[in-house]
């Protein structure tokens, strides 16, 4: 039986403050930020110590990722990274797992909800990727894994702890699960809505899951880290539902970032400083889920998830 090679993909960040102008230059597809831009971006990595912690969380789920598939099936996987925005890139992933020898190519993105723009994208140019190698490579990408049971019951667990949490801060006597809980993602341009785009389904989907295993009362969907661009994007935006909330009384609420796996610069920057400021200017406390990161029983759900792609490819399915 060949060996799998199994590309853990993310969107990558900045190694420190002097990559950040090269790395928001690729995002934006060459356009470079002009001077007062870089400022405030290089501002919002200062506020969160100066640089993001996503390097490293990423790199530590990938190296628990090897370990946890080889535990259990010696010498069958081959793991390797691969980032839309930095390196190494995706490129650079589908290389060395040619280089490895590999059969094919599992494509993990960590992302668990689908929308063409995103995992649709990874997984367009791993293929492209592939095509180039040395051998005929096949790359078959999760599209996605947001209903995971074992997703579903990490975070579910994570929001009655930030519940606990929340209704002690405010100390006055609510019940912690009638704190009301805002379920976030990175919004996205609304010209998907038009093509069908499955993301704000399953993102509807994976919040009713949460909320009925945490038992939630009172929960909201909502979106953040709106693009900064002339067209429409996804909303409403986190701030106006906290808001909202504030306006009807509520003084605290639990924040939970379902769309992110790790402590990055839109958790650390956008919830705990940005959103925790307007929110105090409203009179309403946030409380935010710990992040998922390199948790064993997240690193066992990523494990489940790629062993059963491997296992669905190697059935014919």
């Amino acid at each position: 039986m060949s060996r799998i090679g199994v590309l853990v993909m993310s969107y990558g960040s900045p190694a420190h403050l002097g990559e950040v102008a090269a790395y928001y230059t690729d995002i934006r597809r060459g356009r470079p930020p002009n001077e007062a831009e870089l400022a405030e971006l290089v501002g919002r990595y200062e506020a969160i110590g100066g640089v993001s912690p996503l390097r490293q969380r990423t790199a530590s789920q990938v190296d628990a990722l090897a370990r946890a598939l080889n535990d259990g099936e010696p010498g069958r996987f081959t793991v390797a990274e691969g980032t839309r925005h930095a390196r190494p890139s995706i490129e650079d992933g589908v290389a060395a797992l040619d280089k490895a020898g590999v059969g094919r190519i599992v494509g993990l993105v960590l992302a668990p909800h689908f929308s063409s723009l995103s995992v649709g994208a990874y997984a367009d140019r791993a293929r492209r990727a592939a095509c180039s190698a040395q051998r005929p490579l096949s790359v078959g990408t999760v599209p996605q894994w947001h209903l995971h049971p074992g997703l579903v019951g990490l975070l579910a667990e994570r929001v009655t702890g930030a519940q606990q949490r929340a209704a002690l801060a405010t100390g006055d006597g609510k019940a912690p699960r009638d704190v009301a809980v805002v379920f976030t993602a990175h919004s996205l341009p609304a010209r998907i809505l038009a093509d069908g785009d499955p993301y704000p389904t399953q993102l509807d989907e994976s919040a009713r899951a949460i909320a009925a295993a945490a038992e939630v009362r009172h929960w909201r969907l909502a979106w953040q880290s709106a693009g900064r661009t002339a067209e429409e994007w996804l909303g409403p935006d986190v701030k106006t539902v906290v808001g909202e909330l504030a306006r009807d009384g509520m003084r605290a609420c639990v924040v939970c970032p379902q769309g992110f796996v790790s402590d990055h610069l839109e958790v650390l920057y956008d919830i705990d400083v940005d959103l925790r400021r307007s929110a105090g200017e409203s009179g309403i406390h946030v409380e935010r889920t710990t992040s998922l990161n390199d948790d064993p029983a997240f690193v066992a759900v990523l494990c489940d998830v790629v062993r059963s792609a491997a296992r669905k490819k190697d059935s014919g399915q």
